[in-house]
Parts: structure tokens; sequence; C-alpha cells
């Protein structure tokens, strides 16, 4: 799409961002008051001017915890759904703890590490769930734990990765698996899917096994999620490299290495009995994967399609909006530090009723990388969005692109070239559900300040960042096709009962509600802010008190933030989707147990600790928060 609000120049451009900074409509939705609702930098830091008490935080939070349970505040109740392991389809097996159950058995059953997730409505008391299962804990799905790996283990680890898609039922207050549902369905890292876009085909992305360029079996690291109007959902491939590797070894190009690529024995071994995942055999495959991929969860049978015009890098995942111009507006996240944030707008506008013409918005349209001011002084600012088409902002033949197909193959040295700003690990993006604006987790980076590229300021304020913190934009006159946006931080993460500056976060932050490295993201149908966190649970040092991983809920408006959830030992709290009557939060919790801390989770007793989607409750039966 080609915008009609470009080339401002600077003086145009800093009166437009005041007056959108001035506007109490970032916060309220309503006329000028001044930029006294900002966050603002000075020698001490002043945080949002938050209301005593929000109007939508109708929860008593909780403290932090170190317990091996998931726990939430008085009179919510939070109980298992699917665990790693439970069977899908109704004669697959149990789940077995040994560790010697086979990949047969893995395909017919729930995947390891569950994250982002999506839930359809069927009827009142049906829906369909799609849930991502990003990878696997070896030391806990093999009884060898990946020390003694052979061809069928690295088949049940690849059956144990991808999306899972089940049916649940609404039985009472809670939901269940549905394991005869028609849509139950797994998808692996061995399904079958197509490469669509202006990438497809492409000589990069030709295979031995595929000369066409568009035919590809598989997706895995499965981060976070998105969900369009037209009913599709958006699973997005993120760490990548770490399932590639080599027996032989080999000089790696610079566009390798900068998705982290490595020639050597990889972290899962797959390369070492599947010659599909060899780079110095199949040098190509890695460009295949490292896409949003978007799937029907309504037809088992359907092929899913990588769509190759949103971009290839570590998504994290895919908040999608309709603007009010009719064109489909994705806001992503490239999980990496000093990588940066992407925006897609569709060339074609949505046409309500029409999903089969809606189904084709993400194969062709405009992928955008953010540059923010940085200004060492504030944390509020402008920002561009520098549109990454070949031809335009450097991006020619004589800079190494030979056409557009390139450049979203390598859209992160693409963005580099554009000149994007390097961002603290940008993950989840949501957008209020009133479409005013935006907010992403940036969750730490520990080179800012200490790599060269990865300045100190804007959006990006303190060096080797261990805390994280949460962006907020504002698109220009709400159009979020438009190639300029106003910002502010929502808030810094810290911990104000160790640091005094900075670190210890922004005035919204206190020693009842601190917490480190901001991941998971998303908004109920309220305007409620769920925060997620993936960070340092040990729980000493710069993260004393924080306690293990945890989920928090936020005012969007005033800045007031509570504690809602805490998670079990050595977990991440990540994933989040609600029933349609926001009456059942489900939200996951990952990898319990990791590098075999002492967790049992959910089990309890001497059980193996299984990676678990959980279904919160009020015991009134109530809406979830309010």
């Amino acid at each position: 799409m080609e915008s009609s609000k470009k080339d401002l120049n600077e003086t145009e451009f800093s009166t437009m961002v005041e007056a959108q900074l001035s506007r109490r409509g970032f916060l309220k939705g309503s006329a000028a008051t001044g930029v006294g609702t900002f966050l603002a930098l000075n020698p001490v830091m002043e945080a949002i001017a938050a209301e005593p008490t929000s109007k939508l935080l109708n929860f008593n939070p909780i403290p932090a915890s170190t317990a091996d349970q998931v726990i939430v505040p008085a009179g919510y109740r939070a109980t298992p759904l699917i665990s790693w392991g439970d069977p899908i389809f109704n004669r697959a097996p149990d789940f077995d703890p040994s560790g010697k159950q086979n990949a047969d058995a893995q395909e017919k059953q729930f995947g390891d590490n569950t994250d982002g997730m999506s839930l359809f409505p069927i009827s009142e008391n049906r829906a369909v769930l799609a849930i991502n299962n990003e990878y696997t804990n070896y030391e806990y799905l093999f009884d060898h734990q990946g020390k003694s790996m052979t061809a069928a283990d690295v088949r049940k680890a690849q059956a144990a990765v991808g999306v899972t898609v089940v049916e649940i039922v609404r039985q009472g207050k809670n939901w269940q698996i549905d394991r005869t549902g028609q849509r139950n369905r797994r998808i692996t890292a061995n399904t079958a899917m197509q490469l669509t876009g202006p990438a497809a085909g492409h000589a990069l992305l030709k295979t031995q096994n595929d000369p066409t360029g568009t035919k590809v079996h598989g997706t895995f690291n499965n981060c976070a999620n998105g969900q369009t109007p037209w009913g599709t959902y958006l699973t997005c491939e993120e760490n990548f490299d770490d399932f590639f590797g080599s027996k032989k070894g080999r000089d790696l190009t610079a566009d390798e290495k900068r998705y982290g690529m490595a020639a050597k024995k990889s972290r899962y071994q797959w390369e070492q009995f599947d010659d599909r995942f060899d780079i110095a055999q199949h040098p190509n495959e890695p460009n295949r994967f490292g896409w949003v991929v978007e799937i029907d969860p309504n037809d088992p049978n359907s092929t899913p399609l990588k769509r190759t015009a949103l971009g290839r890098f570590k998504h994290e995942n895919a908040a999608l909006v309709l603007d009010k111009s009719g064109h489909v507006v994705v806001y992503m996240g490239d999980d990496e530090r000093g990588e940066f944030l992407y925006k897609f707008v569709s060339k074609k506008r949505y046409q309500p009723g029409n999903d089969a013409a809606n189904r084709e918005l993400l194969e062709d349209g405009t992928l955008y990388a953010a540059k923010f001011n940085m200004d060492t002084k504030s944390l509020k600012g402008g920002g561009q969005w520098l549109e990454l088409t070949y031809g335009k902002n450097g991006l020619t033949a004589e800079n190494g692109f030979a056409s557009q197909a390139e450049v979203l193959i390598f859209a992160r040295r693409a963005a580099s070239l554009a000149g994007a700003t390097t961002m603290d690990r940008p993950e989840w993006v949501a957008v209020h559900p009133g479409h005013q604006y935006v907010f992403c987790t940036l969750t730490n980076n520990k080179y800012r300040g200490v790599k060269d590229g990865q300045p100190i300021g804007g959006p990006n304020p303190r060096a080797k960042n261990q805390y994280g913190q949460i962006l907020r934009w504002l698109p220009i006159d709400g159009d979020h096709t438009h190639d300029h946006f106003a910002w502010d931080l929502y808030l810094v993460a810290g911990n104000p009962e160790v640091h005094s500056d900075l670190y210890g976060g922004t005035d919204n932050i206190n020693k009842d509600n601190m917490f480190n490295s901001p991941d998971g993201l998303g908004f109920d149908k309220d305007g409620r802010l769920w925060i997620l966190t993936d960070g340092n649970y040990s729980n000493k040092g710069d993260f004393a008190g924080q306690g293990n991983n945890q989920m928090l809920c936020g005012d969007p408006l005033t800045g007031e933030i509570k504690r809602f959830l805490t998670g079990p030992i050595a977990c991440e709290i990540t994933g989040l989707t609600f029933s349609p009557d926001q009456k059942t939060m489900f939200v996951g919790v990952q990898h319990p147990g990791e590098k075999m801390a002492p967790s049992h989770f959910p089990e309890g007793g001497k059980s193996k600790p299984r990676s678990t989607v959980m279904m919160i409750t009020r015991d009134d039966g109530g809406i979830i928060g309010a």
C-alpha cells in the first residue's frame, strides 16, 4: 500500500508528534490537556499520573511466590485443561512418564511447551483451541535425557513441536477436551505446508527435495500467535536456528550468522539423523523457516500457508488490527537482542462477509520497520515506519538486494540498511480493543550499551537491561497505516527494593507488583492489559523478592498494575486467550522444572513436570478481572 502521508519535513513532524503527545486521547480518547499524562525522564523518574484506584482491576492482588503451583487471587480457581502428552484423539495412548513412548504416540498427544494460543467459538458451549507447542525439553521427553539420540528419538521430538488444534466443550463452569472433535489435529515439524507470497518460488527457497521453492514440511519453535477476523490462526516461527546444524561443518555467510546458524552439532541434534536439517547438505532449508504461518483451525485437512509477505525473522507474535481504511495491519516483534519492530499493511482491503477474498489479504502488502527518536532525556517522542520495499530506503542491487523476495528473506539486513532502531528484544505486541494505541513488551537486553549499534536512549533507556519495559505507541490520527507515530513507555520494570535509579522501575512499579522480563501480552474485551513474564526466577540479587514467573494485570489508561497469578518452579507464564463470555481465561505454564529444577507441576508428588494449559475461573462465575 502506498501511504499518502509521507515525506514530512522535520518541523512538520515535530509539530505533529507534539500534538499527538499533548492529547489526553493517547490515554483517555478525548480532548487535549497537555503532556503531563506521559512518562518523562528527569533527574528523578516521573511515571504516569495514575488514578488511585483503577475501575478495571477489581481483584485483590497476590504476593510473589516461589511455590510449585499456580496461585490466583481469592475468589478465583486455577484448573488444568491439558498437559503435554495428554491424548487428543479417542484411541490415542495416555501419557507415559517413562520417556520411552514413541513418535506415533506423541503425534496423537498434546505437544510440549505450550505457548501462544487462540480460541475460535463454534457455539455457546463448544470452541476450538489452537495452541503452539514451541520446543521440547529433552531432559523429560526421553529416558536418556537426550544423551543417546537415535533417528526414532528425532522423529518423536519432531512430533512434539508445532501446533495442537483441539475442540473443547463447556461442562458447568469448566471446559474440557473433546477427543472426538472433528477439528482435532496435530501440526508438526513434518506437516506439509505451502510457501506463498512474493518470496515463494525464489531460488533461495528451493531445495533438492523441493525444486519449486513452494512446498515445505513443518513448523517449529512456534512462539506466539495471532488471530484473523476471517477465522484463521497465525502461528509464528521464532528460534528456528536451534534445529539446524551440520555433521561436516562449513563456512557461513553473513546472513546465516545473522539468523543464528551454526555449522556444528545443534542443540536438538536433528541434523545427526535427518539430513534435511544439515545446512552443509541443504543450505537453503533454513530460509524456509522464520515465517508467519496461517492455519485454518476449522478444516483439519487444510494446508498451512507460510506468508512470506510478512518477512522472515524470529517472529514472536502477530497482532492484527483492521484499520479504519479497511486495510489489515499486522504488528510483529523480532525476538532477539538488537533486532527490530515491524509492521505489515495489506495491499487490498478487508471485505466484510467475503472470507474467501479476505484469506488472501496476507498474500501481498508492504512491510515496514520502526525507527524511534533517540533522545536520551525523555521516555516519549516520535517515530517513523521505514518501508522495506525493493528500490526504496537503500534496498537496491548496489546494496546487496536483487529483488523484493530477497528483502523479505533477509528482512533483518533490510531493516538495518533502512535505518531501523535496534530494540531490547521486542516480543508480544497487543492492540487495545478500541484500536487507539498499541503496546509491545521489550523483554531485556544485556548487550544494550555494550555492543556497537545498540545505543542507549529512546524506548531503550538502560544499558545492560536485565528487567525490560513495555512500549506504547499511538498511530497518528488513529491511522494504523500512517508512516509516523507517537510513543511513550507504559512502564519500565525493575526492582525498587534493590535500586533507587531507573533500574528500580517507573513509579507504577513497587515492592508489591515488581517483576522482570515482560514477555506475553494481551487485552481482554474490556481493555485490561494482561502481562506475562519469562524472566529470572532466582529470587536473588537484582531479582530478590520477585519470585517465580507471573502474570500481572494493568490498566492501560491509569498505569496501575496488580499481580494476578504466579506460576510453579522454573516455569514461564505464556499464552493467553479467553472464552467468548470472558468468564474463563486460558493461560499457559511452559517448562515447569526446566533444567531439572525441583518441580512436579501439575500433578504434584513425584510426578514428571509437564507444560500445561490452565483454566482460570471465578467462584461466582463472573468475568475475569471485573
